[in-house]
């Protein structure tokens, strides 16, 4: 269990990093970010307070598609906002084009690092993650067109607040499965198999079985 949370939240703080470098290179958030942004650009707060509120509305969402939050999932919802905001702020800006494609080119490579990281520890999806599973498992739908129709969705509405769409916008779209499909395998705790009964020493005589067999006491 250690090790999973370990990995948890080492992969959380990754994915909040890999926000922050993304929404820094200013060439384009990926959907949700956009979302963030644009409501951050127009009501206030920072991109992480509503990285966090919106997690927690999502959260309620879950409720009639009768989805079960694990420790994970409550840790992605707080924790991702937080160190977002956290690296925004320790993350210097860059200004040249390259400086501007470096923070782009990492932030998606981080960020499909931190994707195998949390999902791979096993303690339950993130918030949007878990819409996605929810609707697509309720209406019958592919999780990939309910992704598609909940990004695009996120997307327009962030774009029209003023969020950042670009090339970033597409680079993670088209790149995040694939890293993610590299990472996970390597990063998936599994459970442990109980170990095998041992066998029978080498010359013992086999246990009687059937009648033969000594019953237990208090039994027939």
């Amino acid at each position: 269990m250690a090790r999973r949370l370990v990995q948890l939240y080492v992969g959380l703080a990754f994915y909040g990093l890999s926000i922050a470098l993304q929404v820094a290179s200013a060439l384009g958030n990926n959907p949700w970010d956009v979302l963030h942004q644009g409501l951050s650009r127009r009501f206030g707060l920072s991109i992480g307070a509503w990285i966090v509120i919106t997690g927690a509305l999502v959260m309620l969402v879950w409720i009639p598609l009768r989805q079960r939050p694990g420790i994970g999932t409550v840790s992605n919802a707080v924790l991702v906002g937080v160190f977002a905001d956290l690296f925004l702020w320790l993350l210097p800006v860059p200004e040249a084009a390259a400086a501007r494609w470096a923070y782009l080119v990492a932030a998606v490579l981080v960020g499909g690092f931190a994707t195998g990281c949390y999902i791979g520890a096993g303690l339950g999806p993130g918030p949007r993650d878990g819409l996605m599973t929810g609707i697509a498992a309720r209406g019958r739908h592919s999780l990939r067109v309910v992704r598609t129709g909940i990004e695009l969705t996120v997307l327009a509405g962030g774009w029209l607040l003023g969020g950042t769409v670009g090339a970033g916008t597409v680079l993670y779209a088209v790149a995040i499965g694939p890293l993610t499909h590299v990472f996970l395998p390597a990063l998936t705790i599994r459970p442990r198999t109980p170990a095998t009964a041992p066998g029978p020493e080498p010359g013992a005589e086999p246990e009687p079985v059937g009648p033969a067999a000594r019953a237990e006491p208090g039994r027939p």
